[in-house]
């Protein structure tokens, strides 16, 4: 019988339930949570958590008889081929083969990492425990800047055959056309048209011939899990082809003579093991840029999901398109400056 504590059911009630809003994860009970992994070997003893995620859904299953859980990513349908999830499990195989510390799934005996059941992908991870890092603290930046260094060595050597490229048309344009046709209240249309427009002309010639390898592609803070004071990367679901700096200006906080000193670490570092793409830092405000855009487009895609009106209750308020448009208006000064 399953024995979930009192707020894992009320979450879990609130994702799967809605009649008004229906959505891919309705169906993902804890009963078919369980028979997908009891499918691939394991007994499961009851115990189901919610784990923070909102893209797709993550959950800690209790084993019976281990003392260390496994956990389960069940992806969100139609968001990528099982091709283009494959092409993720692989890059982060290949980057823990040369010795890169990431947090790769469970193999079965047969070598597969990536399951079906129901219309749902899915794949375990082994439990592993750690804490977000300060990458301001002694020597982490440095520490990251070798990693990704030899991380963006793999990366380059040959490119993603199915996953897509981080690119002004998918990330930006895409993302205001949705925004500006289908989703922003008419008051702040106008204002948000005209700095849009702004940005994709001044993003056009800065992101221009662009060199594109496989990148982690979503390194913030929260995607990196210290262990033994060794950083370990986790959750390449945005894994796509997109400039090195992609994953090094992420890294980046604080005020703009902040970010330089720290980006000066990062580079020292960097440079141990690859050449610093130096060119590429005229980039990083547009990446900045195009990463807001697709973020406000994300939660809007995204807001029939009951999950995300529990995370994000402060979505399409008034002070939330004031501060969107004001932030984007804050992104065309700085690449004036560059």
């Amino acid at each position: 019988m399953l024995q979930l504590t009192v707020i894992n059911i009320q979450l879990l009630k609130k994702i799967m339930t809605g009649t008004n809003n229906p959505h891919p994860f309705k169906i993902l009970t804890p009963d078919l949570i369980m028979d997908a992994i009891e499918e691939h070997g394991f007994e499961c003893d009851g115990r189901v958590f919610a784990l923070n995620s909102y893209e797709n859904r993550v959950y800690q299953i209790g084993i019976e008889g281990q003392q260390k859980s496994v956990i389960a990513k069940f992806y969100r349908p139609n968001r990528w081929s099982f091709e283009q999830i494959q092409e993720e499990h692989d890059f982060c195989f290949e980057l823990a083969e040369h010795e890169i510390p990431v947090i790769t799934p469970i193999r079965n005996s047969k070598d597969n990492s990536l399951f079906k059941h129901k219309e749902f992908s899915f794949c375990l991870f082994p439990q592993v425990g750690g804490h977000t890092p300060e990458l301001d603290y002694q020597d982490n930046l440095q520490i990251m800047g070798r990693m990704l260094a030899r991380l963006h060595l793999i990366g380059e050597k040959k490119l993603f055959n199915h996953r897509p490229a981080l690119d002004i048309t998918s990330f930006g344009q895409e993302s205001i056309d949705f925004i500006s046709n289908e989703f922003i209240p008419f008051e702040h249309k106008s204002g948000y048209d005209n700095v849009c427009k702004q940005l994709i002309d001044l993003m056009q010639p800065k992101l221009a011939g662009a060199h594109n390898i496989r990148v982690h592609g979503d390194l913030h803070i929260g995607n990196i899990l210290m262990r033994d004071d060794i950083p370990f990367l986790v959750d390449f679901d945005d894994s796509r082809l997109a400039p090195a700096i992609q994953d090094i200006f992420m890294l980046l906080s604080g005020e703009e003579d902040e970010q330089k000193a720290q980006l000066a670490k990062v580079k020292a570092a960097y440079q141990e093991f690859r050449d610093f793409p130096h060119t590429e830092i005229k980039m990083i405000e547009s990446l900045r840029t195009l990463r807001m855009l697709h973020h406000c487009a994300w939660l809007a895609r995204r807001f029939d999901d009951p999950a995300f009106a529990i995370a994000f209750p402060w979505f399409d308020e008034n002070s939330y398109w004031l501060q969107h448009i004001n932030d984007l208006r804050n992104q065309v000064d700085a690449m004036n400056q560059i």
